[in-house]
């Protein structure tokens, strides 16, 4: 296709679908993106706040490297309208760019829960609470420890929650956890893997109020007091909000696009005007958002391939979602609570371990893996491929291995074929066809997601 594409966005799914488009030779791209900074994997900003990673190491791609290919990146951009009559997106400086494609890669916003005092009268959060969405919001929270913060509640008990809590905990903050739901992570696992994630964080110094909600924040000097409705007040120094998200729409919505919770989609990513596609958090296709980086780069790669001729479709996604936290290790492939088969598990709460494969016709179909990872190669390269397995074997991935493997052993023993990077899809064989990490990294993309494969790749590569 020829024109220009205008990309609204620069966020995870975003530059993938640049670099897709620069790699198949599509010219005359303009991307808008409202963050005064380069786009960086926020799935890492855990590891920014833990100390584990700097700012700039988790940067994607730099500025210059836009420049290098001769795409016209504006940061701290933000776009206001989208005119379709007109094919022009309009800026916020009243400056208008015009398009013949436009993709909308706006993400998800954080919602603010209903908690009392959360906003002071005049419109200004309470000053111990901090959203945990952006780059700016790690750095005011980073802020906030190094200013002598001891205490804090994280209202959330998701993947974000989770990673937020650990990464403060590491960093010495006594840590407490609010969900609202009966467990931790009631979207992705069940009550028992929520059960030994639970123990296993109360273990590591983190207490955890589930079925409770965060009803009022009130000032207690020094710091704040969190009112949860079971009457129990929890005394704080910063409030840090990670429930509560939806879909950016607002955009879309007042082009007069067709949009549920988020922006509706066809298989070719097209919008209802088919001048305007829609990719990552802010789709919907099928009546599902993704909400994980491995389907928005499944999409992105897919109009990527269309733009430049290609006749991809996308036809859905898979979950798969790993929590990157020291110390707690969470993998969820597909859905286990509403795909039908049956059950293969394992629980011990005393070591913090739990395994559930779903297996249907004898292919896995979905899986719950919670402290013990070391199958996770296997089981996943089953998933994708939907193998067929024998009768005892998929209770053989949920045992705990009689002799663990040293971590290299396993990861040089892998097939090629075994998808080591589910985030960016890649094989094992195309990892030790690198020399060193950051060939990997920039040649496959892995380790640039969740980061859960880092060790792993480090293993390909040395072997």
């Amino acid at each position: 296709m020829t024109g220009r594409t205008v990309v609204v966005g620069n966020g995870m799914a975003a530059v993938r679908l640049v670099e897709g488009l620069v790699s198949r030779g599509v010219g005359d791209i303009t991307v808008l993106g409202d963050e005064q900074h380069a786009p960086y994997n926020r799935i890492l900003l855990s590891a920014v706040l833990e100390g584990t990673h700097r700012p700039e190491a988790i940067t994607l791609r730099p500025v210059h490297w836009y420049a290098d290919h001769g795409v016209d990146l504006r940061i701290g951009t933000r776009v206001v309208d989208v005119h379709r009559p007109r094919r022009v997106v309009e800026l916020a400086d009243r400056t208008e760019v015009d398009y013949d494609r436009l993709v909308l890669a706006t993400g998800s916003i954080p919602t603010l829960p209903p908690i009392r005092g959360l906003v002071r009268p005049d419109g200004r959060l309470h000053d111990a609470v901090h959203a945990f969405r952006h780059l700016d919001d790690c750095t005011r929270l980073i802020e906030a420890v190094e200013g002598g913060a001891e205490r804090a509640v994280v209202v959330g008990g998701g993947l974000l929650g989770l990673q937020v809590a650990r990464a403060l905990a590491v960093r010495g903050v006594d840590t407490e956890i609010v969900e609202g739901g009966g467990h931790l992570l009631r979207s992705q696992v069940d009550e028992a893997a929520g059960t030994v994630l639970q123990r296993s964080l109360e273990r590591l110094g983190t207490r955890v109020y589930t079925g409770a909600r965060a009803v009022r924040l009130t000032d207690a000097a020094p710091g704040a007091g969190l009112r949860l409705d079971n009457g129990v007040t929890l005394d704080t120094d910063l409030v840090v909000l990670t429930a509560g998200g939806r879909p950016s729409v607002n955009l879309a919505r007042r082009a007069g696009l067709t949009t549920r919770r988020g922006v509706v989609v066809d298989t070719t990513l097209a919008t209802s005007d088919p001048d305007v596609f829609a990719i990552g958090d802010c789709a919907e296709h099928d009546g599902r958002t993704p909400g994980f980086v491995s389907p928005a780069w499944e999409q992105a790669g897919i109009l990527a391939d269309r733009f430049a001729g290609g006749g991809s479709t996308y036809d859905g996604h898979r979950t798969v979602a790993r929590l990157r936290a020291t110390d707690l290790e969470v993998a969820v492939l597909g859905d286990a609570d509403h795909e039908g088969g049956e059950s293969v598990q394992m629980s011990n709460p005393i070591t913090g371990s739990h395994k559930r494969l779903v297996v249907q016709g004898g292919a896995i179909v979905a899986a719950t893996l919670v402290g013990d990872l070391s199958q996770i190669g296997v089981i996943t390269q089953c998933f994708d491929r939907r193998t067929v397995l024998g009768p005892h074997e998929p209770a053989a991935l949920v045992m705990p291995p009689r002799a663990a493997p040293a971590r290299d052993a396993a990861a040089t023993a892998l097939p090629d074929e075994a998808e080591v990077c589910a985030c960016a899809g890649v094989t094992a064989g195309r990892i030790r066809a690198c020399s060193t990490i950051d060939e990997a990294r920039e040649a496959t993309r892995a380790t640039t997601g969740c980061g859960g494969c880092a060790s792993t790749v480090a293993a390909l590569v040395r072997g």
